[in-house]
């Protein structure tokens, strides 16, 4: 039922964002964890495309509960009219656990497709799902790794966005689980606009 009512409220956002409409896709990837539930979409202003990301990450608590990556800033850049360097940024939802990352940037360009370091289920042991995430630069081909943490491996790149680059994203967070094992961020999907 809440996945439903997600769905409703993200077409309904949708039919009001004219700009949106010549959305491509949703860029996903196979490898996300299974923990969590999906936060709201959030978009890039009309006109702006994501140039630039940082992570909110948890670095090692040694024998403490790991989360690893908690969230993820999108920076919105309006390519015709970036005056000043001015940017918007977005998030959807976010884990409370860690700090944010310095800014990387994909210079005069945007970013395009993303891959992501997910550590997969180890059972009674210390989940941490997501740990890091990369975006390929559109034109150069420059790939952006974030500063997130080692734990598990890489899936596949997403599909690149077709046109146009990437505006908006949706998290996948797990809250907190009292005395239980928490895994924060889990997994993401980003949308295309043209």
């Amino acid at each position: 039922m809440q996945q439903l009512c997600l769905i409703i409220s993200h077409l309904f956002l949708l039919s009001w964002m004219p700009w949106v409409t010549g959305q491509s896709r949703h860029l996903t990837v196979g490898n996300g964890g299974p923990w969590g539930e999906w936060g709201r979409m959030e978009l890039c202003p009309e006109g702006y495309y994501a140039s630039g990301f940082s992570l909110k990450v948890e670095g090692k608590q040694g024998r403490g509960d790991d989360t690893a990556l908690n969230g993820i800033r999108l920076y919105c850049v309006n390519p015709n009219n970036n005056v000043n360097g001015q940017y918007r940024i977005i998030e959807s939802s976010v884990g409370r656990w860690g700090e944010w990352t310095s800014v990387k940037w994909c210079l005069a360009q945007r970013l395009v497709s993303f891959m992501l370091r997910v550590e997969p289920s180890i059972g009674d042991g210390d989940d941490t799902a997501a740990n890091n995430i990369k975006f390929l630069c559109s034109g150069s081909g420059v790939q952006l790794e974030g500063d997130g943490l080692t734990w598990g491996s890489w899936g596949s790149w997403s599909s690149k966005c077709s046109k146009g680059a990437i505006c908006g994203l949706q998290t996948r967070v797990e809250g907190p689980q009292g005395d239980g094992d928490d895994t924060a961020l889990n997994d993401v999907q980003f949308l295309c606009c043209n």
